[in-house]
């Protein structure tokens, strides 16, 4: 921090704003801009990854496989996103620890219902007491990664499967008549044809799934929603160096910035990407761009 911020009612104008937003709180509200970053690129190919599973699953020549596909896309999409966070959050660190605790506390002789209440042991616990700041910290961001793949996944899947099914059916009929197996004419004829009807869908998901990291205070996980609420709240000479009125308005309009800005950007990639895929496809793009050449 800048020197002559060492005694902040002399300060005045820039120099007062500008010790302001170097404050340790401004720098976690830096820091937790980095952890939505962080979360759209682990969280997009981890859904992708879901959705494509899901959606080869859903159209398996083999039946058991081919129900749960479906299920899980059904499943996903028919629960509101907010119900299943909170659901599906506590159920997995409660499942977590009923696991380990029948495993390390095996001479525990107390319900571990008791009442509303979920009891276990605290070498059970995830993760444990004793555990430094940081283990906790990306726990929870372990369960919004996991969460947020599972549920944008389902809805991935459902693309993903209408894609495949888009792909002219005379493709895959050329490509056995070659000799293709069914493995090969999957991999090779079906995949990559089917990315240009899916990129569309895809592309609307990911700003879906930009506008939704705001969900990640429902996780536990300290976003920059949750922080430009707090520092934005009026503050008083007696809990802060650098009192104010209710700023709230100004830091949630630069939210509404950062967020028209980065949706942009995307709209730009996803627009060359969607050129890129195009080329030489049978499609409507593909023959704009094959006479504009």
């Amino acid at each position: 921090m800048f020197s002559y911020c060492s005694d902040p009612s002399q300060l005045e104008g820039l120099k007062w704003l500008s010790c302001y937003l170097t404050t340790g709180k401004h720098m976690n509200l830096y820091w937790s801009l980095l952890t939505v970053l962080t979360l759209l690129a682990i969280t997009a190919p981890a859904a992708l990854a879901f959705g494509f599973g899901g959606a080869s699953a859903a159209r398996s020549h083999i039946a058991p496989l081919r129900w749960i596909g479906k299920t899980y896309i059904a499943i996903v999409r028919g629960v509101p996103d907010i119900a299943f966070f909170l659901f599906f959050v506590i159920a997995l660190d409660q499942g977590i620890e009923y696991l380990r605790h029948k495993t390390l506390c095996s001479n525990w002789d107390e319900p571990i219902r008791q009442g509303n209440d979920f009891i276990v042991c605290q070498a059970a616990k995830m993760p444990l007491g004793s555990s430094p700041q940081w283990v906790h910290e990306t726990y929870g961001f372990a369960l919004a990664v996991l969460t947020f793949a599972i549920v944008f996944g389902a809805f991935a899947a459902n693309i993903l499967f209408g894609a495949m099914r888009t792909v002219p059916h005379a493709q895959i009929e050329t490509a056995e008549a070659y000799g293709m197996t069914q493995r090969q004419t999957f991999w090779r004829v079906l995949v990559p044809q089917m990315w240009v009807y899916a990129l569309p869908g895809l592309g609307n998901l990911w700003m879906v799934l930009i506008k939704a990291t705001p969900l990640l205070f429902l996780l536990g996980v300290e976003d920059i929603v949750y922080w430009s609420r707090e520092l934005g709240g009026s503050k008083t000479t007696r809990f802060t160096d650098y009192p104010h009125a209710d700023w709230r308005m100004w830091y949630f309009l630069g939210l509404l910035v950062f967020y028209l800005i980065f949706t942009r950007l995307s709209e730009i990639v996803l627009e060359r990407l969607m050129m890129r895929l195009t080329r030489g496809q049978a499609t409507t793009g593909g023959e704009a761009q094959r006479k504009a050449a």
